[in-house]
């Protein structure tokens, strides 16, 4: 379905042809002056140039031709060359009864599909998700959304940390707490036990345990450094280990990014790259691209182009070890192989935007991807407390997330129950939507790149830029609908009228807009567009409601028909944060 603003253009340069002028001249825009019209056209000025004619001659020549198109209610010629238009109620009314015909209520999907990976998420196996982690999720989430619905084939990944010295620490240190359990036993021959010898919370204070030990006691980090090797030689007793690591830590995590709206369709691991790197470091060799320097493996990455240094890409440290950017790169291998997908896109802290530049580079120049495979990084910003520093804390540690969560929980049930009387089960239940919206929305609303203050008081506000007046909106249109409902009235089966007054109008013009932003979104990987979208479109209903008798209406055409614009409002406001990974409750 074309959108409303190409179908104005469209009639702008058949206008412009028709006066004689090259009709790209004509092409329309949306009116940055609202308050004096809807659309505008600029071309006059380009063209007065190529033609030598004043261009207020040009305009008033155009508007002449598109005054007899029963599509515009009004277009003017205003010096020193602008050209004006406000469409017509019936052409809009036409318009938006399409889009509400339409399954895609206007959206023009993609003709070629992607296969797209995004890597987000960030976790590591044996560590609690924390305030670190919450910008990847929900960003990553949201454009993961946003490319399915464009049309795209997405595999979302979180891409476990769970190798290298941590691992070995955490089985040091459970050896060091029970000795005694057959994991360590090199006789042992039989089965290991099914259940896992911690549970998540002790799991979760081993490894600080074991981390801070290793600082004080070389003896236990040359054991835990022993351990880490045994590890990745594969042997049997702390393979289980590893194993009962990997599924106490993958369940939690599992739970905690439900509790987020978050789902992952891989739960690969830095491990599973690990076989392609033996493979991957000779044909470097092989082929002339990494070399040794002060006996590290390296690979030049730098171009002549660079405006700041970039340095090369180490691909094995002096004494043999790998590092991240060798993972990265295996796990690209493997990302070919197993899927071959069109393009990958990674979703991290912006401070690691060098690190990136480096594989994507080393990934291109050892032949690792097609050409035609694209590879994109999206660096998030910090998120702060009010001081303006990294949230903490009181007591100035790192938050766990699902204590941030429980927190905007209870402020929310709070919320919800001195404003009305509600069952208690039914406003916890309620309160974890609303709660939800408010986090992601907080996020989301802000452009990726930068950093953003986290206010708790101002993100669960009802009024205001937030998630919880989003929600409020959507459920003030359901309850009108449900009134309808129950006094016998069925929604969706009617046809719009042309618009009876001006907010009626205005809300139908920024539903048009909803095409337009959804593509904006998915081309920037833009979440705070459709964010931006959805308030000024929450702005826009609230007035017409406060402006407008709707159930009160005595004509029933008219009534109905402004029912069947609520319907649309409310696809769309739940269409869009369902993209931001949010939903609406029936009742607030």
């Amino acid at each position: 379905m074309k959108r409303l603003l190409d179908l104005i253009s469209e009639k702008t340069m058949q206008a412009f042809a028709a006066c004689g002028y090259e009709e790209t001249y004509g092409k329309a825009a949306l009116s940055n002056r609202p308050d004096l019209c809807e659309f505008q056209c600029n071309g006059a000025m380009a063209a007065a140039k190529k033609y030598r004619t004043a261009p207020i001659k040009i305009a008033a020549a155009v508007v002449e031709i598109l005054e007899k198109d029963p599509a515009f209610l009004e277009v003017t010629a205003v010096n020193p060359g602008f050209i004006n238009m406000k469409v017509s109620e019936a052409f809009l009314a036409d318009y938006i009864n399409q889009m509400r015909a339409d399954k895609d209520l206007s959206v023009e999907k993609t003709q070629e599909p992607k296969k797209i990976i995004i890597d987000y998420g960030g976790a590591n196996v044996a560590k609690p998700l924390h305030i670190g982690h919450l910008r990847s999720a929900i960003i990553g989430e949201s454009i993961k959304r946003i490319c399915r619905f464009m049309g795209h084939e997405v595999i979302g990944d979180v891409h476990l940390g769970d190798w290298g010295l941590q691992m070995g620490l955490i089985i040091t240190e459970v050896r060091r707490r029970q000795p005694d359990l057959p994991y360590f036993d090199e006789s042992f021959t039989g089965e290991y036990p099914q259940e896992a010898p911690f549970t998540i919370s002790e799991l979760e204070e081993i490894y600080p345990a074991a981390s801070a030990r290793s600082k004080e006691d070389e003896a236990f980090r040359a054991e835990a450094l022993d351990a880490t090797a045994k590890l990745q030689d594969g042997v049997r007793g702390y393979r289980a280990l590893w194993q009962h690591i990997l599924n106490v830590s993958i369940a939690d995590l599992k739970k905690n990014y439900a509790n987020l709206n978050v789902e992952f369709d891989l739960w690969k691991k830095e491990s599973d790259a690990q076989p392609y790197i033996p493979d991957m470091v000779a044909k470097m060799k092989a082929d002339g691209f990494a070399y040794e320097d002060q006996g590290a493996l390296i690979v030049d990455v730098k171009e002549e182009s660079d405006t700041k240094e970039v340095p090369p890409c180490i691909i094995l440290k002096s004494d043999g070890a790998a590092l991240y950017a060798t993972t990265d790169l295996a796990t690209i291998i493997e990302r070919m192989k197993l899927y071959a997908p069109d393009e990958i896109i990674y979703l991290t802290d912006k401070r690691q935007e060098m690190h990136f530049i480096q594989v994507f580079r080393c990934a291109r120049k050892t032949g690792l991807i097609p050409a035609e495979t694209g590879l994109q990084f999206i660096g998030f910003g910090t998120m702060n407390g009010k001081d303006g520093k990294p949230f903490k804390t009181r007591s100035g540690g790192v938050m766990r997330l699902e204590y941030l969560l429980s927190d905007i929980n209870e402020e929310m049930y709070r919320k919800i129950m001195e404003n009305h009387e509600a069952d208690p089960e039914e406003a916890r239940e309620t309160a974890k939507l609303v709660g939800l919206s408010a986090i992601k929305y907080g996020d989301l609303s802000n452009q990726a790149s930068k950093d953003y203050i986290f206010d708790l008081d101002r993100f669960t506000s009802f009024e205001g830029n937030t998630g919880p007046y989003i929600l409020y909106t959507i459920v003030r249109i359901k309850s009108i609908l449900n009134k309808y409902r129950q006094a016998g009235g069925t929604v969706g089966d009617g046809e719009l009228l042309p618009a009876a007054n001006e907010s009626e109008k205005a809300l139908e013009l920024e539903l048009v807009k909803w095409s337009a932003v959804a593509a904006q979104a998915y081309e920037e990987k833009a979440p705070h567009r459709i964010c931006a979208f959805i308030y000024d479109l929450a702005n826009v209903f609230n007035h017409f409601y406060h402006e407008t008798r709707i159930l009160g209406e005595e004509n029933e055409a008219i009534k109905k028909s402004r029912i069947e614009l609520l319907e649309l409002t409310r696809k769309v406001l739940e269409t869009a944060i369902d993209l931001l990974g949010f939903e609406a409750p029936e009742r607030m």
